[in-house]
C-alpha cells in the first residue's frame, strides 16, 4: 500500500482492481481506459486545402502507377 501510495501519480496513477470476478475486473479496466482517453480531448487533425491538394496529387499518382504496372 505504501509502495502505491509513493510512486502513484496525477499523470501515472495506480489502480488497484480486484481480480475475483474477470467481468468486474473487466469493467473496471474499460472504465479507466474509456475515462483516461476521453479525458485526452482528441480531435481529427485539420486538412487545409494545400494538404486535400497534394492528397489529391498523391492519389492521382498511385492511380497512374497502377495502371503503368503489368497485373
Amino acid at each position: 500500500e505504501q509502495m502505491l501510495t509513493e510512486t502513484s501519480t496525477a499523470w501515472a496513477p495506480w489502480y488497484v482492481i480486484p481480480a475475483d470476478h474477470k467481468w468486474v475486473t473487466r469493467a473496471l479496466v474499460a472504465r479507466i481506459l474509456t475515462g483516461t482517453i476521453r479525458g485526452l480531448d482528441l480531435h481529427y487533425p485539420e486538412v487545409t486545402p494545400e494538404m486535400l491538394k497534394q492528397i489529391e496529387e498523391a492519389k492521382r499518382q498511385l492511380e497512374e502507377e497502377g495502371k503503368a504496372s503489368p497485373g
